[in-house]
């Protein structure tokens, strides 16, 4: 009997609903997928979740042929499924396992990713969604004057001026940013690389006034909590450390005031600096720096956007091109 199938104690399929947990809240407040998507991700984990427990198989020791006895349990509808999948269901829950089990291995959970080998049918790319400049200025200008206002300004200006993940953005220490110089120390970066980053004039002011008049005030309510809380760069109206979800309830709050809900979110507005820098002619290397991807492909596909958005201003501009 082979390791995966030994026993499953009740302990490993507890570790695996705290991973699915894990992966769902980021697919949510980091990627900013729709709520449906969301839904549907974690219907497909839960079928993985049934199936590891039915059949005994411990989801950190997972084997190439695991899987395929699940697909193929799915295709011919027995359980965990109560109907034949078609194919293209199929295809999506390869697709959820696999984002499940890269995020695992990033995360450090899991040392293989046993989903590598699976094939997927090739869907078409889908482009990432950027709002317009002046959606995101009707956004930045929502928060008032009052002391968390004041911090949800910074939040959403460093954001949109930095282009951070949100990841990034809740792991910020005050000590990372320098508002003299202009300069901004990503220190949690996807893959555990550091960056240097540029900080812009409008979020520089945003951070000041929110250092000089609301932060103080917030570091005094979590007087009693551990340093590292403390020391965030954004805190919470408890004086804790601002989490992803945190940041998320606020943009979510601030885009249904602005008549932007569902068009707005955390990963919305990195989409949207790669966009808005890449129409203004910033070269996509320079882009690429600032976002921290390891690869160029990565960044790339913003210039697919970009030559989206050159193609509708030629259509609408060039006297030879309508008709």
């Amino acid at each position: 009997m082979s390791p995966s199938h030994s026993k499953t104690p009740s302990s490993a399929l507890g570790r695996l609903d705290g991973w699915i947990d894990e992966f769902i809240s980021y697919i949510r407040f980091e990627k900013g997928l729709a709520e449906n998507t969301v839904s549907a991700y974690r219907r497909d984990l839960l079928l993985w979740r049934t199936f590891c427990a039915e059949s005994k198989t411990d989801p950190k020791r997972v084997t190439a042929n695991d899987l395929t006895s699940f697909l193929e349990r799915l295709r011919a509808g027995r359980s965990p499924a109560s109907k034949p999948f078609s194919p293209s269901s199929v295809a999506r829950l390869v697709v959820s396992l696999r984002g499940l089990y890269r995020f695992l291995v990033r995360e450090g959970r899991v040392d293989n990713d046993p989903t590598a080998g699976l094939g997927v049918p090739k869907l078409p790319r889908s482009l990432p969604k950027a709002i317009p400049l002046e959606d995101v200025e009707r956004l930045i200008d929502l928060p008032d004057t009052s002391p968390l206002g004041r911090r949800d300004k910074a939040l959403i200006e460093v954001l949109y001026g930095t282009g951070l993940r949100i990841s990034e953005l809740a792991a910020l220490d005050v000590d990372d940013i320098d508002v003299e110089e202009g300069t901004l120390l990503v220190r949690a970066g996807k893959g555990n690389k550091s960056r240097v980053i540029p900080v812009g004039r409008a979020a520089r002011k945003a951070v000041a006034d929110y250092l000089t008049v609301t932060r103080a005030e917030l570091v005094k309510k979590g007087a009693k909590r551990p340093p590292q809380d403390r020391s965030a760069l954004f805190l919470n109206a408890r004086g804790g450390r601002l989490s992803r979800q945190g940041c998320w309830k606020i943009l979510k709050g601030y885009a249904r005031t602005g008549g932007l809900e569902g068009k707005v979110s955390p990963h919305t507005l990195r989409h949207s600096f790669a966009t808005h820098m890449l129409d203004a002619g910033a070269d996509i290397r320079a882009v690429q720096e600032l976002l921290g991807h390891a690869s160029l492909a990565t960044t790339q596909v913003y210039t697919l956007v970009s030559d989206q958005r050159l193609r509708e201003v030629y259509l609408t501009s060039h006297p030879r091109a309508r008709g």
